[in-house]
């Protein structure tokens, strides 16, 4: 198998070698989009269990070595595989279920609104945001 790259890969393309490994196995009877949302909050937790226990500075420790990085590498592949199985199998198109997403996310977090700011966009509604990036009453 040829070197793949963002820039020369589109998503199809993915999808159709995952596709293909899954009938090349007769695996398509396992791949209910049950069992594979399942397996993707599985393969979700082994890639958390890199940074487990790693604190707020050992995060960057967690990659500090290449065997460290193509285990994360490996883990963050196997969440993408589940989800464009679940994508195959229940008919989503990947991108324009991305694009659409995105619209209302910009609608949900405006810039001026949450820039610099982790809250969830419940908690800044309706708020002003000062300039240490917490919310404060509109009502001030």
């Amino acid at each position: 198998m040829k070197e793949l790259s963002d820039g020369k890969t589109n998503i199809s393309q993915l999808k159709e070698m995952v596709q293909k490994f899954v009938d090349d196995r007769e695996w398509g009877k396992y791949h209910t989009p049950k069992d594979l949302a399942l397996s993707i909050s599985i393969e979700a937790a082994e890639l958390l269990e890199i940074f487990q226990w790693s604190g707020e500075t050992g995060a960057k420790k967690a990659l500090d070595t290449p065997e460290k990085f193509i285990h994360l590498e490996e883990e963050m592949a196997d969440v993408i595989v589940y989800c464009l199985s679940l994508a195959s199998v229940t008919g989503i198109d990947v991108s324009r279920a991305i694009g659409r997403k995105m619209i209302k996310n910009e609608q949900k977090y405006p810039p001026e609104l949450v820039r610099g700011n982790y809250r969830k966009y419940t908690e800044v509604r309706g708020a002003k945001i000062n300039q240490g990036g917490n919310p404060s009453s509109s009502a001030e």
